[in-house]
């Protein structure tokens, strides 16, 4: 589908599949960078580490709007016990993060792979 959109110069339509395949892959970059910081840095707030996370993934790709709306947004992120309660479930929460962050990466670099070949890569928020 994307292939098509790209052949068809619909690709950087804001409602493209191309489009939310980009920033689908931009999102799961933040959450691995997230859960990376969270285990890295036990001793950081989940604002620390989502601002930090916020700052490799996806800051560059946002213009002064979004980067002001995450800056809030930053004031209303949940207490980091209670985040990390909330994503265990009943399993071993460290472990399932650790693995994911290990296992997903590739995944998001076939994506990135692919979209740089198109020219999506590097494409800012409109």
């Amino acid at each position: 589908m994307v292939q098509e959109e790209v052949d068809a110069k619909t690709a950087k339509g804001s409602s493209s599949c191309a489009n939310g395949l980009l920033w689908l892959t931009r999102a799961m970059d933040f959450l691995v960078e997230l859960f990376r910081n969270l285990l890295a840095h036990p001793d950081w707030t989940m604002s620390q580490a989502c601002t930090d996370s916020y700052g490799k993934t996806l800051k560059k790709f946002h213009g002064w709007l979004a980067s002001s709306s995450f800056t809030i947004a930053m004031k209303l992120a949940p207490d980091r016990k209670k985040f990390m309660e909330v994503i265990a479930g009943t399993g071993d929460v460290a472990a399932d993060m650790e693995e994911f962050c290990t296992t997903f990466p590739p995944f998001l670099e076939e994506n990135h792979k692919f979209l740089a070949s198109v020219g999506l890569d590097d494409m800012k928020a409109s």
